[in-house]
């Protein structure tokens, strides 16, 4: 079966044009600490490749350009025209190909988006909480274990939302939470509606979270994760080969 082609839109559920203004009001303001703390993993994530491929971008708000400048080659799977444009314009010193892949419409996308960069790196960004229908999940997420088990690959996703603040979350560790409804108890202490986007510990390795206050009356929970390629003998192989 072919592969799914990336559909060309101006609105999604991970981002748009309303997500374009939003960045745009808040993203030096209330956003700042949740960008400072991606940017932050980003920078502690070394993975041996020369291409990354960035799945789901939007505008590249939380990117940073040192990170992205360590690789010869630059890969973006983002179907919004403007979100393009603005990556172009944002990060001019980086090289963008923009690639048409659909990776996130079945749970074949993980072993088509291994088949097509079999060497890449490949950075979930921000995304899979949101893109991905919550029925597929399940299915997905043992598809993206399988097809990219010889990847080096890495996420930031949503966990929780709510429309009251929670505690912070930057310090917890979240292998101490069974599930993200222990997490949720331990980060409102009071009756507040709270959304589980279906991701927590989706990736297995160097997990940690952040607190993201994406507007006014609105914050996310946000988990990073990645996953690291064991070599024949069991042992993750060594962090070298990139370019600085």
């Amino acid at each position: 079966m072919p592969a799914r082609r990336l559909r060309t839109h101006f609105a999604d559920a991970s981002g748009g044009l309303g997500y374009h203004l939003r960045a745009l009001r808040f993203r030096h303001s209330l956003w700042a600490p949740y960008i400072a703390t991606v940017q932050r993993w980003l920078h502690d994530w070394r993975p041996p490749a020369d291409t990354l491929v960035v799945v789901g971008p939007s505008a590249g708000y939380a990117l940073d350009a040192a990170f992205l400048a360590r690789f010869r080659s630059v890969r973006a799977l983002e179907p919004d025209p403007l979100a393009r444009a603005l990556l172009r314009r944002r990060f001019a010193q980086i090289a963008w190909h923009f690639d048409r892949l659909d990776c996130l419409h079945d749970d074949g996308g993980p072993a088509a988006l291994a088949a097509a960069y079999p060497q890449a790196a490949i950075l979930f960004a921000n995304v899979l909480g949101q893109a991905l229908e919550p029925a597929l999940l399940p299915a997905w997420r043992g598809a993206v274990a399988d097809a990219l088990r010889l990847h080096h690959w890495a996420s930031w996703h949503d966990v929780l939302s709510a429309g009251a603040a929670p505690l912070p979350a930057d310090d917890l560790d979240p292998a101490a939470f069974s599930d993200a409804a222990a997490l949720a108890r331990a980060l409102w202490r009071t009756a507040v509606e709270v959304t589980d986007h279906d991701t927590f510990a989706l990736a297995p390795q160097g997990r940690a979270l952040a607190s993201w206050r994406i507007a006014p009356a609105q914050w996310q929970v946000v988990e990073w994760g990645a996953h690291r390629p064991a070599d024949a003998h069991g042992a993750a192989p060594p962090a070298t080969q990139v370019r600085q």
